[in-house]
């Protein structure tokens, strides 16, 4: 039997692992050399309702990407730290590490907001902008809303979530920002802004 097999077998262990509430089976694959097994036996423990503070603290240092972007995405709901993974120096991680923040919503705090600021501002990949300025438009805090409007002018994606991400916010600057967008030259921002219906 290959390495590779060898590992799909234990990652299927380990998701049987959450299904069966088997909290021993999924915490000895915790530690697994593959890193798809980690990530499914943390996944495991968050389904069983058994994974601790420790658990996602060991997953978010994890050296790879794909351990780091599960633990985000599984955190979600959990009362941990994500604005580190913010500048995580692989983009899907700090993509999903901003969507899971924004699935918090109010509840993301000041430091996710001037992060995710920073994220849909500066960041070099379109995708974690557009990212930051979805989560920063489901927080709705007026902190994020200059992020969002300088999103108005990025790339085509960008500036279609930015004008959605409007939707919380009201004022002159935000009516300007729909004006513009309803005269885009990419359909689906002017469709945004038609949807937005103001």
């Amino acid at each position: 039997m290959s390495q590779s097999t060898d590992a799909v077998g234990r990652r299927r262990q380990a998701a049987e692992a959450g299904h069966t509430a088997d909290e021993p089976a999924a915490r000895r694959l915790l530690s697994d050399v593959d890193p798809g097994v980690r990530a499914t036996a943390l996944a495991a423990l968050v389904r069983m309702g058994r994974s601790n503070p420790g658990d996602f603290a060991g997953a978010l240092r994890d050296p790879h990407p794909a351990v780091r972007r599960r633990a985000a995405a599984e955190a979600a709901t959990a009362a941990v730290d994500l604005v580190p993974l913010l500048a995580d120096p692989e983009p899907l991680v700090a993509e999903t590490a901003a969507w899971a923040l924004g699935e918090r919503g109010a509840g993301a705090g000041p430091a996710a907001i001037g992060a995710l600021a920073d994220l849909a501002t500066t960041h070099a990949d379109a995708l974690c902008r557009e990212a930051a300025v979805a989560a920063l438009g489901a927080i709705g805090d007026a902190a994020g809303l200059p992020a969002i409007l300088a999103a108005t002018t990025d790339k085509p994606a960008v500036r279609r979530r930015a004008v959605l991400a409007l939707a919380p916010f009201e004022g002159p600057e935000v009516d300007a920002a729909l004006e513009r967008a309803l005269a885009d030259r990419d359909w689906q921002v002017r469709q945004a802004a038609e949807d937005l219906g103001r």
